[in-house]
């Protein structure tokens, strides 16, 4: 997985380049103040030289701090501070002692000695370098927190992208070892035509599983489209005990939903639903849209939802004593990928009634696809029906494989 690389603010781009137009930006303003205030009070000429070689000085001290705070920042918070302190008195000292000695040399001094000097010069640059040295604080752990910032969000969105990938690839084992022993079971008997069918249709499933993006979105219809490629493979082991319903509007056709999200919701109703039943089962699917949201029905006539079974981790289940061997895993691959998705502006209910059954009700944002996506490419696909009515038919005459899912 590709790793993005930080991006800070625009102005701290190049950091390089940002040092050193605040430096050139604040010496210069502390400069204009001082030539200003010398201006205003009638000060000889020479005293702009003065300033000049303060303004040089302090430039100068101000690089060598750069360097002393850019190793101090990186060790202990005591080690920073009190280091720090002691190198601001020190490089402050400097700062003093020279602008004192410059205005002894030029004999502008009103004070009687250079101490006394020294002392008057010293808070004042004691003040202009201790802001110099805040600011730089300052900006640099700005800049520190907002690349923590930033790559707590991109592992955050790395995190979100990896359980995506590994919600959507839970793929059903079982539907692949089935399919696979059902296509073994008709090349033993030479049936061919319908094994290839099967194998051809378990192709293009899977191509499209593997395709497409794990976060990516795909229109209602895509993924009714998904769903009748794995029918139609199901629907050639189980015939005529596989019955399906497929009813969407034509304004929830074009609407989005995660891809692969109905996948886990249609293999259950075949694992508990169809299976355990000799007269097997109807899927019914039902995509419209209720005001802003897209929602989505599916539903089962089998035998229900076992009280021990997904019921504790899906509270909204009205459970049932009749399917013992659900472990709602698939369910909460669903429930986890809309919260993924969605965060709390979703809707998702189960409800299984005593006399039997088995619903799933999704709702989410009705949101339209940017573009028009090509279908996946597949033989025997219904995409021209799915804006109405969606139904699985059987290929011509295919030999029954009695395999349990």
């Amino acid at each position: 997985m590709a790793v993005l690389p930080f991006s800070p603010t625009p102005f701290f781009a190049n950091k390089n380049q940002a040092f050193w137009n605040l430096q050139l930006l604040g010496w210069g303003g502390a400069t204009m103040l001082r030539v200003m205030s010398a201006v205003a009070n009638d000060q000889p000429a020479e005293r702009l030289v003065i300033i000049l070689i303060a303004t040089i000085t302090g430039f100068s001290l101000s690089l060598i701090l750069s360097v002393v705070y850019n190793y101090l920042i990186a060790q202990r918070p005591l080690v920073t501070w009190g280091s720090t302190a002691v190198v601001l008195v020190f490089a402050t000292g400097v700062y003093a002692f020279i602008d004192s000695w410059v205005l002894e040399v030029a004999g502008t001094s009103s004070s009687g000695s250079f101490v006394s000097l020294f002392v008057g010069i010293y808070f004042f640059d004691l003040t202009l370098l201790g802001a110099w040295s805040a600011l730089y604080y300052a900006i640099n752990f700005f800049l520190q927190v907002e690349e923590q910032s930033d790559r707590l969000e991109r592992l955050e969105a790395q995190a979100t992208s990896a359980q995506l990938a590994m919600l959507r690839y839970q793929l059903n084992p079982h539907f692949l070892f089935n399919t696979l022993n059902s296509i073994s079971t008709l090349v033993l008997l030479k049936q061919t035509e319908p094994a290839n069918a099967m194998l051809t249709r378990l192709s293009s499933f899977l191509r499209h599983t593997l395709v497409t993006q794990p976060g990516g979105k795909v229109s209602v219809a895509q993924e009714a489209e998904t769903l009748q490629l794995y029918l139609s493979i199901e629907k050639m082991r189980f015939e005529d005990r596989l019955r399906t319903n497929f009813r969407i509007e034509d304004r929830a056709a074009k609407a989005q939903v995660p891809s692969m999200l109905l996948q886990p919701l249609i293999e259950n109703a075949i694992k508990y639903g169809v299976s355990p039943k000799e007269e097997g089962a109807e899927i019914s699917l039902l995509a419209q849209i209720v005001g802003p949201r897209l929602r989505i029905t599916v539903s089962d006539t089998g035998p229900g939802v076992d009280v021990g079974g997904v019921a504790y981790d899906l509270p909204a289940v009205m459970a049932t004593h009749k399917r013992r061997d659900s472990t709602g895993v698939g369910l909460a691959n669903i429930r986890d990928r809309l919260a993924q998705a969605y965060g709390d502006d979703h809707r998702f209910e189960i409800r299984s009634p005593e006399s039997g059954g088995f619903t799933v009700l999704i709702e989410i944002p009705h949101e339209l696809a940017d573009e028009e996506v090509p279908p996946a490419a597949a033989q025997g696909t219904l995409a021209e029906k799915q804006a109405t009515a969606l139904t699985v038919n059987p290929p011509s005459a295919p030999q029954k494989v009695s395999t349990k899912p």
